[in-house]
């Protein structure tokens, strides 16, 4: 009997699998790549690139986590004798996420606190920059911040806390709090926005439509990675997490809901954050264009000033944001740490405990480095080079392999189709075999023609060496190196029996 832990009910996967998909991306990078991509015309090229990549993967990544019942590098692994490295490959990845993300969350959770006394001052961008994170020069590390490093080790508690109760009675129980409440609390946040003077000007710039940006390629392209990075494909996340799944499990059904449930979000969040951002633009006398703004300057710094004008409950308004921004993190966070938690136990047979205390330790120890005065330029390089030359590449590398090279397709979709009410046909297969590796090639040469061509963040090529390239291609290494470390035990990679799992 295969004693692999196993989710308590469907909706405690499905909420742990939007949970993965609901991050801070969703609320602080969506809305301004909607609007630059021609406001309601990008829902379009958006919604197609849903359908013909995001959820086509995403029903994949289910199906082999429940299919082969296991981490990424032992499903991987299942699939094929050389296909291991890719799974340790992406748990790499997400281990490099995970020690800065928390980071992020730990942010969230002081500017909750700042909220309550708006200690932001008059100037948001300078408390921000200055007094808050203390940044110096790229390159340089400076001093330990406090104000940064307390959080990020309650960050660190709770998540961890979280992960060493179990699947189960850990991960399916913090969802359940965690989601309905972000969602409730949002919509809270959408209502208010919706009141300010100005919110249907900001609206209605979100959603009016440039058609003119249908033909640009780049638009396309970016519905693309938007739908890609927004559902946590190529982290390994989806494989684990269905890996937990019972015999008895819709997987096509839990694949759309989940990619329609983080796309749903993704728009509340747009008309939430258009809606403020047409209140500031009337409250300054400017147009909506030079107000928009997305990433870590939104969140911390275009927010906080919004919530310096508001009339009425300001600080209610600051302290439900940045909540939301802390519950969307942590339920990502977990997910994330997860992969390399499941890994570490399938290899090396050692128990949760001792998994999470090994992985989730040493993510948290090399997470103190984006705690220092340093730690923001760190951050951004390593994110910006992780997602573009790890996450993207890993995911066309994914297809090859499965699709390609094992040619596992008709055994997926056969797997899926025998316990799934929506059965599967030739637009899943047209869609993997060619439509989503095609676009997610376009997307590495875009990238690398801009990475080679402009020196990413203005910072020294030096330094994007370091912590841009070396860190992608280290993530890469690391993958074929563990892949040869510790052969697995004489019956692991016999894929086991439908016989249920244990509880």
């Amino acid at each position: 009997m295969n004693q692999r832990p196993q989710w308590g009910t469907r909706a405690g996967f499905i909420l742990a699998a939007v949970g993965s998909a609901i991050g801070l991306g969703n609320i602080w990078r969506f809305p301004g790549v909607a609007y630059e991509s021609g406001g309601g015309a990008f829902f379009l090229p958006y919604l197609f690139a849903l359908l013909t990549a995001g959820i086509p993967l995403l029903i994949m990544e289910f199906t082999i986590g429940h299919k082969y019942r296991g981490s990424a590098p032992l499903s991987f692994a299942r699939i094929g004798k050389g296909a291991e490295w890719l799974g340790w490959w992406q748990l790499a990845i997400s281990f490099i996420i995970s020690t800065y993300y928390a980071v992020i969350v730990g942010w969230a959770m002081s500017y909750a606190y700042f909220s309550v006394g708006q200690q932001w001052g008059a100037d948001p961008l300078g408390f921000l920059i200055g007094d808050y994170l203390q940044v110096v020069d790229a390159g340089e590390v400076g001093s330990l911040v406090p104000g940064v490093f307390i959080p990020l080790v309650i960050v660190w508690v709770i998540s961890l806390g979280i992960l060493f109760k179990g699947v189960k009675k850990g991960i399916e129980v913090a969802n359940k709090i965690f989601i309905p409440a972000l969602v409730f609390l949002f919509l809270i946040i959408v209502v208010r926005a919706l009141t300010l003077d100005g919110a249907i000007d900001g609206v209605n710039a979100f959603f009016k439509p440039d058609w003119s940006q249908i033909t640009n390629g780049k638009v396309w392209v970016a519905a693309y990675g938007q739908i890609f990075f927004s559902l946590s494909i190529a982290f390994a996340i989806m494989v684990t997490y269905s890996s937990y799944l019972p015999k008895k499990s819709d997987i096509t059904n839990n694949a759309f809901i989940t990619g329609f449930a983080n796309s749903s979000f993704e728009l509340l969040a747009g008309i939430g954050v258009f809606a403020a951002l047409g209140f500031m633009a009337m409250q300054q006398g400017v147009g909506i264009d030079e107000v928009v703004s997305k990433g870590v300057i939104l969140a911390f710094a275009v927010f906080p000033q919004i919530i310096n004008e508001l009339p009425a409950f300001s600080s209610t308004f600051g302290l439900l944001f940045f909540l939301c921004l802390t519950l969307a993190g942590l339920s990502s966070l977990i997910s994330i740490v997860e992969t390399y938690i499941a890994g570490v136990q399938d290899k090396f047979k050692v128990s949760r405990t001792k998994a999470v205390a090994i992985g989730g330790g040493l993510s948290a120890l090399i997470s103190i480095l984006y705690a220092t005065q340093g730690g923001l330029n760190f951050l951004d390089t390593v994110d910006a080079f992780i997602n573009n030359y790890g996450v993207a590449v890993a995911g066309l590398v994914e297809i090859i392999i499965v699709v390609w090279i094992a040619k596992q397709l008709n055994q997926l979709r056969d797997h899926a189709n025998a316990i799934s009410d929506i059965q599967l046909g030739s637009w899943w297969t047209i869609c993997l075999k060619y439509i989503t590796p095609a676009v997610l090639g376009v997307m590495m040469i875009m990238n690398i023609k801009t990475d080679l061509e402009t020196s990413y963040g203005g910072y020294p090529e030096s330094f994007n060496f370091y912590f841009g390239w070396l860190v992608a291609i280290a993530a890469i290494i690391f993958g074929i190196v563990f892949s040869y470390v510790k052969k697995w035990d004489s019956n692991a990679l016999n894929v086991p029996k439908d016989k249920g799992d244990s509880k």
